[in-house]
């Protein structure tokens, strides 16, 4: 690039989603996932993350590939070596900034995560470093954190790219960010934040790098339906154009977002396990909500069929759901005990009754409990200064 900023694409990240469907996929996932590890592993020369794997047990000891990739990775390491020793004595610091960046950038290729971030960091400390340097250096460390999986470094490098991106980053590198932090957001269970980031760059997503459009879709769509208002579902989500392109790559994602909106409940109950077994169950980033999704759109599907009644039968909802009365008055039992819905259960007759909360009613009693307790510590006070 013309100011010598550098948009680092390694690690892959989809290789770290190969190493969690070998660990998580069912048998015929697992294989295919296999293959693709290895095949990445050996085009990026990943002699460092390979040793990583076969301590996990992930993969098997192989003495002659491990040499292979050892000697290619330390002769390319030395090239880039020369590059920035060479830079330091031909050309200015935006050159030297490039050669150490691209060094670093093959560090983390390689699976040398600490040198890696020990690379980037050096650089980024550098006065002579431009801003766009810099966000893309933090960008790679950004990355870093997702490929292993470190919270605490991908929410500070998160924290200090919009730092630097208010400070004058392009428009390219603040939708790379957005896209980022919206699957981060996923998969930290914060599905109202990813879902505003999703709508926001979802017409102008540009990073392949990241994971493809589809599957951006597939995890952006998911949090979009598990938060936003059905009235917005069908404009934002189910007709947006890039969700439209791409929809028979996730064919239950879409069924479930029209399911829901349709109010076809029993076809939505479908569609939920189904994007179970696709999505969540093999996605780094949601397998560890996947019960706590499937449970909160049950209790959204449940919820909004409640909203359209005073009251129904316990086998008309059943029906609706396609499911039997012992799941729907298990399933209600429970999530009214928990809060979670607001209607009774008549046992003997067989009936729903729902039972609306008074919002306004509500927020007045919260109203006055407030100013009870703002009053009581005012009195406190004025006590403490007037002795």
């Amino acid at each position: 690039m013309s100011d010598g900023a550098i948009f680092a694409k390694k690690p892959e990240l989809s290789l770290a989603q190969h190493k969690f469907a070998v660990l998580n996929g069912n048998p015929e996932q697992s294989k295919a996932a296999m293959q693709k590890l290895v095949d990445g592993i050996k085009q990026d020369k990943m002699a460092a993350y390979f040793a990583k794997l076969v301590a996990e047990g992930v993969l098997q000891q192989d003495h002659a590939l491990e040499k292979e990739l050892q000697e290619a990775s330390a002769a390319e390491l030395a090239e880039l070596d020369k590059k920035v020793e060479f830079a330091k004595e031909e050309h200015g610091d935006l050159e030297q900034n490039e050669s150490s960046i691209h060094r670093a950038v093959f560090l983390a290729q390689i699976g040398e995560e600490e040198k890696a971030h020990k690379a980037y960091e050096e650089v980024l400390q550098r006065p002579t470093t431009t801003l766009n340097q810099k966000l893309d250096i933090v960008f790679g460390k950004l990355r870093l954190g997702m490929f292993y999986y470190r919270p605490k470094i991908v929410q500070r490098e998160i924290d200090r790219a919009h730092e630097l991106v208010n400070k004058g980053g392009d428009w390219d590198r603040r939708n790379r960010l957005k896209a980022v932090e919206c699957v981060w957001r996923c998969s930290q269970r914060q599905f109202k934040e990813a879902s505003d980031l999703f709508v926001e760059c979802l017409s102008t997503y540009a990073s392949p790098e990241l994971m493809p459009l589809s599957e951006f879709v597939c995890h952006g769509a998911l949090a979009c339906a598990v938060t936003m208002p059905r009235s917005e579902i069908k404009k934002k989500v189910i007709d947006a154009p890039e969700v439209v392109e791409v929809v028979n790559h996730i064919p239950n994602v879409d069924k479930l977002l029209r399911s829901l909106y349709e109010c076809k409940y029993a076809d939505f109950f479908v569609a939920l396990a189904g994007v179970e077994t696709d999505h969540l169950v093999v996605s780094r980033y949601l397998f560890a909500h996947r019960r706590y999704y499937t449970r909160e759109m049950r209790i959204r599907s449940y919820a909004q069929l409640l909203e359209s009644y005073l009251s129904l039968t316990i086998k008309s909802m059943a029906d609706s759901f396609g499911v039997s009365q012992e799941f729907i008055d298990k399933e209600l039992s429970r999530f009214v005990a928990a809060g979670r819905l607001h209607c009774v259960i008549d046992k003997v007759a067989g009936i729903v009754e729902t039972n609306r909360p008074d919002t306004k009613n509500a927020h007045y009693q919260t109203t006055i409990k407030q100013g009870d307790i703002l009053l009581n510590r005012i009195q406190k006070l004025s006590g403490i200064i007037s002795v």
